[in-house]
């Protein structure tokens, strides 16, 4: 399943390591993250549930970039 977020970061490189924190999260088949956009779009593992998925994926952006935001 695949799913795309609003998301809000301040510069490409920020971006990128949340692209790179995403794809690090458990559930996560894949992640790319558009500073262009503001888009971050998320394919899952099968069988995992988005939304706790993304409750970790949002603490592990955080942890890198911590005045990011995902809108879930």
């Amino acid at each position: 399943m695949k799913k795309t977020y609003k998301i809000e970061v301040d510069c490409a490189a920020c971006a990128q390591k949340m692209e790179d924190a995403a794809k690090a999260t458990a559930g996560v088949k894949d992640a790319t993250v558009t500073f262009m956009t503001q888009k971050m779009k998320v394919e899952f593992e099968d069988g995992a549930e988005a939304a706790s998925v993304m409750q970790d994926v949002l603490k592990n952006c955080k942890k890198v970039e911590d005045d990011c935001e995902i809108f879930l």
